[in-house]
This record gives structure tokens, sequence and C-alpha cells, in this order.
């Protein structure tokens, strides 16, 4: 790819934006919202995707935190990108050097870890400028920008998916920043993300008085006198269904398989230390693992586990889907063009300037000697999408296709896409030394540390739109690989059919902040 006027100027608008870019980061970072409950966030995107000529649906596919968002420059190819902006809960740190949370919270509140803040605001400065140079250079196309909320559970996009969100797609990027070499400053080429399955595990006492028949109790007035035995409960099965899984775990795939799954029990409420067991529990569980058939034997031990401790503990039970997300599919067209143009753009640069002098603070206030550059090397150096793979695939065993996961799959079955990576501030440690977490907490938020990526970010993502609305040879080679990979494109006979046949969970208890006569707060008190 080669810097034509179009894409010169594209570049100064986003210096010029810059400030204003920065800004809406601050925001979307102190919002601090966590899956399914990103209010302000969603809104404050609708509103500014509004002012900017976008025609937005709020709350898309019945999620209440998602949007879609469309400009049109008359007829030509539909190119998509996304935000996200749900945080984490507890890890809630100020853009500080120093280890503090946000003011007013506590550090159990939600706080941006990838940072999901900066790759929304990245993605929207990347197609606010491809949209500003379709306008003065009258380059027909369509532009749609997706809200994705909930990527920390595999939310939003599997939902998009299955309701034909992105049947109408040409062509999609997305963006995430750095968080893993050799994946800093480059695209994937073959080995994508693989699959995601979250559900969780509902488990109720709902006739406790049967426990045992109550024999004891025939001129009780009551159903379970505080004498009597009680049933164990929700809480017992809840505790059964965690050990249960965590000791038949090696057993559950074969060895040898990059694979994870992570659990949380969630706070229902209904607990008692009364004579009364707690009558509901729940515990979530999300898995990254290679294949569809590796998840779904997965899911089918966890299912008897959970029949188990449901009949050990007198409790009925059920599992509600949070997510099933697909595998990735490479494109190679599409990464050699994104990459092309982070090639003529240049990585971020961090060793200079006020960014310095931050991280520069937060090791003295870790005790340790200040650095000259204090930034590790990698991010500011490129890594092309082959050599990237190649130092991938070390980890890997030979026959493993995809490894971790992320939602950006689903993008992949749907139109060509490119997954690209752009540095995010990391500080290179003294030998044998490890940063806490809240240090790339708050390099992710601190004004001077992220404006680098995102500045970088933005003019990768605009530019590669351009050359999809412009170049017509470019996109037809992209939509032929799709269709030689998926085996004649969407319903071809090597096509992945979207596995979300649920409704969004929205209903369930999850962490957010709340108001009470004590004011707004984290929903654990601090």
């Amino acid at each position: 790819m080669t810097l034509t006027i179009t894409k010169v100027e594209l570049n100064q608008w986003v210096d010029d934006k810059i400030d204003d870019l920065s800004d809406w980061h601050q925001l979307i970072f102190d919002y601090g919202e966590t899956a399914w409950r990103e209010y302000r966030s969603q809104a404050w995107y609708v509103d500014r995707l509004h002012k900017e000529g976008f025609e937005v649906e709020s709350g898309s596919a019945g999620m209440p935190t998602a949007f879609c968002a469309q400009w049109t420059n008359g007829d030509g190819p539909t190119i998509a990108g996304y935000a996200e902006y749900d945080a984490v809960p507890g890890n809630c740190q100020a853009a500080d050097t120093a280890a503090r949370p946000r003011d007013g919270l506590s550090i159990h509140a939600g706080g941006h870890t990838d940072p999901h803040s900066a790759l929304g605001i990245s993605a929207l400065g990347g197609f606010l400028a491809a949209k500003a140079m379709m306008k003065r250079h009258d380059i027909k196309g369509r532009l749609k920008f997706f809200g994705e909320p909930a990527e920390k559970v595999r939310g939003s996009k599997p939902i998009h998916a299955a309701n034909g969100y992105y049947d109408d797609l040409d062509a999609a990027i997305s963006f995430h920043p750095f968080y893993m070499l050799p994946l800093c400053n480059t695209t994937r080429w073959n080995t994508h993300c693989g699959v995601g399955y979250a559900m969780i595990y509902s488990f109720e006492c709902d006739s406790p008085q049967t426990w045992q028949g109550q024999a004891d109790e025939s001129d009780s007035p009551i159903a379970a006198a505080h004498a009597s035995a009680r049933a164990p409960g929700a809480n017992d099965a809840v505790i059964q269904m965690y050990l249960i899984s965590k000791s038949l775990k090696e057993h559950m795939v074969s060895a040898g398989c990059g694979w994870s799954m992570n659990e949380c029990i969630l706070t229902c409420g209904q607990a008692t230390a009364d004579n009364l067991p707690a009558q509901i529990a729940q515990i979530q569980y999300l898995m990254r693992v290679p294949t569809i058939e590796m998840a779904e034997q997965i899911t089918a031990i966890l299912d008897r586990n959970a029949d188990a401790a449901a009949s050990i503990n007198h409790c009925s039970w059920r599992r509600d889907w949070v997510s099933k997300s697909r595998h990735g599919l490479a494109n190679h067209v599409m990464a050699q063009a994104t990459y092309d143009n982070l090639q003529v753009i240049g990585a971020p640069t961090f060793n200079q300037g006020k960014a310095v002098e931050k991280a520069q603070e937060i090791q003295k206030n870790l005790g340790l000697q200040p650095m000259r550059q204090p930034y590790l090397n990698e991010t500011e150096q490129l890594i092309t999408p082959q050599l990237a793979e190649a130092e991938l695939r070390k980890q890997l065993p030979d026959w493993q296709q995809h490894f971790t996961s992320d939602d950006y799959t689903e993008y992949c079955w749907h139109a060509p896409t490119a997954r690209l990576y752009i540095a995010r501030p990391t500080l290179a440690a003294p030998v044998g030394y490890k940063y806490p977490a809240w240090v790339m907490n708050a390099l992710g938020g601190i004004r001077e540390t992220i404006e680098p990526m995102i500045v970088c970010a933005a003019k990768t993502i605009g530019c590669t739109v351009i050359d999809l609305l412009v170049d017509d040879e470019l996109l037809a080679n992209a939509r032929r690989e799709f269709e030689q990979r998926t085996g004649g494109g969407v319903n071809g006979s090597d096509w992945q059919a979207p596995l979300c046949d649920y409704e969004p969970p929205i209903n369930f208890r999850w962490p957010e902040y709340v108001t009470t006569p004590r004011g707004e707060e984290w929903w654990i008190p601090g």
C-alpha cells in the first residue's frame, strides 16, 4: 500500500482530532461499566454517532447496551467495524501513576483492562476519518459501525450474527490492543481465535420440605422446624458443582490441547444463616477451546456434574447460555492489506515526551529505578503477519488450528475480516520483576500513554476502510478467498452457521453500578 492523497488527508484528520478522541476515551475509561450494564457508555456512542450523521438503532438484537449505526454515501461496498466498551469487575484503577481506584469507588468496581475503552475509540476514530474522506472525495459506500457489549463473556457478537446484522457486509475490520507476544503491531494470519462457550448453571432448592420426608415434623405448624435437619440447598449444590468440575477438568478433553475453563460463583441473594436452605445459587463457566466439538464435550460433562450436584443437595438445576461463539476464519488478503497500511503508517512511539515521564513516575512509585526508555521494545516495532504466525505456532501442537478466544470471530463467517493488533503502552521490566496488574490498567487510561496507540490504530483502520471502498480488485480478492475457505460463501459446504440459539442473557444478576440513598456506588459497597 502507498500513501495516496486521500490517505495523507485521512492521517492528518486523525492527528487534528486526537484531542477529541482522547477526551472521548477518558469518558469511556472513567465510566468503567461491566458486561451487559454499559448504559452510559452505549448512550454516549449512540449520541456521538447521531451527531456524526449516522442512523443508529439503539438496543440492537434485543440487547439494551448494543447498537448498530450506518452511514451511506451512495451505492458501494459495506464495510463494518465495531466498538467494545465493557470493563472488568475488580479492576477499578484510576488513570494515575499510583495504585488507587477511581474517585469515590472501591477496587472492586469495574475497570478497563485490555482496555476496551481505547479499543472502541480507536475504531470509532478510524471510521469517522474514513467517513470524512468519503465526503471530501465523494467515495461511494456504506459504513456500518456496531456497539458490541459484554465481550468479556463473549456476549453480543454471536447474537448480532444470529439475528442477521452481519449478513449484508462486504468486509469487516476487527481491532484489539496488543495483549500477548508476538501479536504486537501486526495482523493475524492463519491461527485465529478459537471457540468460546459461556453458560450459567442455576441451582434451586424449591422443595426443602421434602428432604428426608421430614417425618419428625408431623405435628409442626411450619414446613421446616428449626430443630430439624434442613435440606442442603443451593449453596451446597454450587460448591459441589465447583469441586466436581475442578477435579474432573483433566478428563474433559484429551491432553496436549491448549484450552482453558474459568468459573465465577455469582451472587444471587436468597442465602440465609437460619434453618432455611439457600433457595438459589449460580455459577458461571467460560471455556476457550480450539473446536466446537471440544466445547460440546466439555458442556456435556458439566451438565452431568450439575445433575449430580443437584441430586445430592435436593435441588433442581438448569443451564442458560451466555455465549456460543464460533472459531475464526483466516483471510490473507485482508490481513495483508491491513498490515500494509500499518507498515506505511509505522508503529506507535511511546519512548518519548510525556509518555516517558508518566512511565518513570510509575516505576519510581513502585520503588524501581526509572528507565531512560521504559517501554517494551516490541511496542515500537512491527512484525509481519507471517513471522508472527511462525512465532505463535511454536507454542502449539501442529494439529491445533485455533488458540485463545474472542468473539470477533463471528464476523469472519459473514464477510472477509482482518484482525489488527496495535501495541498498547507496556513497560519493560527489570530482570525477574513482574509489574502488578494495576500498572497495565493505569497505562491504558493515562492520556499521554494511550494516545500513541489510538492514533496508530485509527489511521490504520481508516486507511484500510478507504482501500476496501476504492480498490475493487482488493475487495474481489478478499471475497474470493472467503468463498474458497467457506466452500462457496455463506451457506457453503465449509461454512459454519451461527451457534447462538438463545435470547440475550441480560436478566441475570450481572455486577453493575447502583444508586442508593447513599448515592451512586458499585454494587459491592466500598
